[in-house]
């Protein structure tokens, strides 16, 4: 290695040779550096990454893992996977090298993580993180073995217990709301379509088909550093496309005429989620309903269609689920009522062949 000091500019160059991990041999130069200690550390982040060595410690893994994932997620998943493992997976294995960390430590970190009363999704969620990094290193770095698949998941991927209205809350609800309120239109689209809040939030007029009844999800929006930020949706499955009732069409469609020339390309509701949340849980009080998060309109609106007895698969189409197992897994429990309707049809089956004709 060469690491030389620019008296002009006074900052660090660092170069040297060095083979990477296909056995091809090469040379890397990088300028730049406020101080030799920096480049150095630069140095050996970066071998560490050409060797793929997996007896670099985790916390240098990590790094390697979301320069690699950079391009793939979105900066909101970006940011929110970086907390999770900054606050849960960094103090315990940080220092640990990555071919160190047996089933055994996995295990004693578990127990770690569910003794601070975390919720059973936010545990699987904070598991998936540390799967994620380890299925990376052996799809990617020749990491031997992944102590991961020799230990149950923590937690459960939905929870025991879903919040939702039935329609008679949700029509205490919207009575307590002004009729001709953004917010009247807002509850009413999250209810009778089941979006999710950020794509509600992204919805122009160009995403509404007022001739055919439709809602057209393509964008969804959130706000990350004070900036708004319109992206792709959360999955390619969430690109769909909702019909929607008449009447829901007509009070987007009133809300929307009281604009003068709306743009098309522009928000129909220029707001951001905290302050529906807001509304929501003022207006739970008044109308004298239980309090539940804004996502929970998402799992209302499906009961109701369960309620009704709409098949898991269209539910599936309508949510944008990218599996029909999430939408299985995540509202199974609530098909009880369809079960006792096939026994009931078998049951009347038994009695007319018993009839005499």
């Amino acid at each position: 290695m060469s690491i030389t000091k620019d008296n002009k500019t006074h900052t660090w160059t660092v170069q040297f040779y060095y083979t990477d991990w296909t056995g091809e041999k090469k040379h890397k130069k990088k300028r730049g550096f406020a101080t030799k200690k920096e480049g150095q550390e630069w140095e050996r982040k970066f071998l560490n990454k050409a060797h793929a060595d997996m007896n670099m410690k985790v916390s240098d893994f990590i790094d390697i893992y979301f320069e690699d994932k950079k391009s793939e997620l979105k900066e909101r998943s970006i940011r929110n996977k970086k907390y999770m493992i900054k606050a849960h997976i960094v103090p315990y294995f940080g220092n640990k090298a990555m071919n160190s960390i047996t089933p055994a430590d996995l295990i004693q970190w578990q127990n770690t993580m569910r003794e601070k009363g975390y919720s059973q999704t936010y545990l699987r969620m904070i598991q998936n993180q540390m799967t994620a990094l380890f299925t990376h290193a052996c799809n990617i770095y020749n990491l031997v073995s992944n102590p991961c698949k020799k230990v149950k998941k923590m937690g459960k991927s939905d929870a025991d217990r879903l919040d939702f209205w039935t329609k008679e809350e949700y029509d205490k609800f919207i009575a307590t709301i002004e009729k001709d309120s953004k917010y009247y239109v807002i509850f009413e689209i999250l209810f009778w379509t089941g979006c999710r809040i950020g794509e509600l939030l992204a919805l122009t007029l160009q995403d509404i088909d007022f001739k055919s009844n439709q809602i057209n999800i393509r964008k969804t929006y959130y706000r990350i550093n004070r900036k708004d930020v319109i992206t792709t949706p959360k999955t390619e499955q969430s690109i769909r496309t909702i019909d929607i009732p008449t009447f829901l069409t007509e009070e987007i469609k009133n809300y929307a005429d009281k604009f003068y020339k709306l743009p098309e390309n522009e928000r129909l509701f220029p707001i951001v989620a905290e302050a529906i949340q807001h509304k929501l849980k003022r207006h739970c009080v008044k109308a004298g309903v239980k309090r539940i998060r804004l996502h929970s309109l998402r799992h209302s609106h499906t009961a109701y269609l369960i309620y009704q007895g709409v098949q898991p698969l269209i539910i599936k189409e309508r949510l944008g689920h990218r599996d029909i197992k999430i939408t299985l897994n995540t509202y199974g429990h609530l098909y009880p009522s369809q079960q006792k309707a096939v026994a009931e049809l078998l049951n009347q089956k038994k009695t007319n062949e018993k009839c005499p004709s």
